[in-house]
């Protein structure tokens, strides 16, 4: 899976939030977009995933034997940011089975695995309003890594969670990365720890 930017740009209103990102996204390889607050990193992430639409350049996804249409990308890829909603009416037990109507988890990936991993095993039966925002961004973050796509799209992954549960994000990230294409959005050492290349939204400043 190759995800590959040429010219790309995005403003709202008469602000432009970036202009001429010319990058190539390959599959096995990690990315980090750095910036500081508001900078627009999260809405690069946003447009890469197709969630938003950009207003200049090209996205091109797949490979040139193999193209995938845009439309067609949220097949291939899932996200975890602090954005995103859950269904707080369900219980964390009914959230897995929901999302596994849409994506399958990798192979021998459990819904009790999955609990078991991300440390909320014994919060199966409880209905997520009743969860901390550590929890929530834990059932988050299980979500987007357990589930069988070649892209990971992560969001200041680390959002709401403490010591714990950065190391279990780490440890999530070391064990199921695999060979997948991972984009991080951060500004957060602890966040993109496993990314050899980095794009700086800064550059992108017109």
């Amino acid at each position: 899976m190759t995800i590959s930017l040429n010219q790309t740009g995005k403003r709202f209103n008469y602000d432009w939030i970036f202009r001429g990102v010319t990058q190539t996204f390959r599959e096995g390889q990690r990315y980090a977009i750095l910036g500081p607050n508001g900078s627009g990193k999260s809405t690069l992430l946003q447009v890469i995933s197709g969630a938003i639409q950009h207003n200049e350049g090209v996205i091109e996804y797949g490979t040139p034997e193999k193209p995938i249409a845009p439309d067609a990308f949220f097949r291939y890829c899932a996200i975890a940011a602090p954005y995103l909603e859950l269904i707080e009416e369900l219980t964390l037990t009914e959230i897995i089975g929901f999302h596994l109507q849409f994506k399958k988890f990798l192979p021998g990936i459990t819904p009790a695995i999955a609990m078991q991993k991300v440390g909320l095993e014994k919060a199966a039966g409880k209905q997520l309003r009743y969860f901390s925002s550590g929890m929530k961004q834990r059932i988050k973050l299980a979500l987007a890594i357990f589930s069988d796509v070649p892209v990971l799209l992560l969001d200041e992954p680390c959002t709401n969670l403490d010591a714990a549960g950065i190391e279990v994000y780490q440890q999530l990230i070391s064990e199921f990365g695999g060979n997948r294409l991972i984009i991080v959005s951060s500004n957060d050492p602890q966040e993109y720890f496993m990314c050899e290349h980095f794009l700086r939204i800064q550059d992108y400043k017109k």
